[in-house]
């Protein structure tokens, strides 16, 4: 089985899990926080939403280098989050599609002010930056949706609000 299909398998089953829990964010509470080191809600919403560019950024090229990027733009509204999600999303499904396995295994690098902090195969890279942050982070938002007493969303099976 070529690399791309078992990636693309994955983020499609896995989307439907990230897209339910930002689906439980209150538009009202979007600048909500936990505590004052914390994200607010909705910028750990949009974190995760951004995440798929990673596919294009790595995929696509041999290397990031963090000092050439801006910060995420603020969003006004969950339903604005679920687009910006559902927009990335779709970018790196095409891009998985187009990807061959002689990409996949190429080396790609991320970088600060031109000094490299790793260089690994891209289908590492892409492990690391998009898939485990993506639930690192989506595990973050569930603690949040818990402390302001939202339902939370079963993953992979159902939660405790649920049952």
């Amino acid at each position: 089985m070529p690399i791309n299909t078992s990636l693309l398998g994955e983020l499609k089953h896995e989307s439907i899990n990230t897209r339910k829990m930002i689906e439980k964010v209150p538009t009202e509470k979007l600048d909500w926080r936990p505590h004052e080191k914390s994200m607010t809600i909705g910028k750990l919403a949009t974190h995760i939403a951004d995440l798929p560019v990673w596919f294009e950024r790595i995929i696509n090229s041999d290397g990031f280098d963090f000092s050439n990027s801006s910060l995420t733009e603020k969003k006004e509204s969950t339903e604005a989050i679920l687009e910006d999600f559902q927009k990335r999303l779709n970018e790196a499904e095409q891009v998985l599609i187009n990807a061959s396995d002689e990409m996949l295994t190429g080396s790609w690098s991320l970088s600060r002010n031109g000094q490299t902090l790793f260089k690994l195969p891209k289908m590492v890279a892409i492990r690391s930056l998009t898939y485990n942050h993506i639930y690192h982070h989506r595990g973050q938002l569930s603690v949040f949706l818990r402390l302001l007493d939202i339902p939370v969303p079963g993953m992979y099976g159902p939660s405790a609000d649920e049952s």
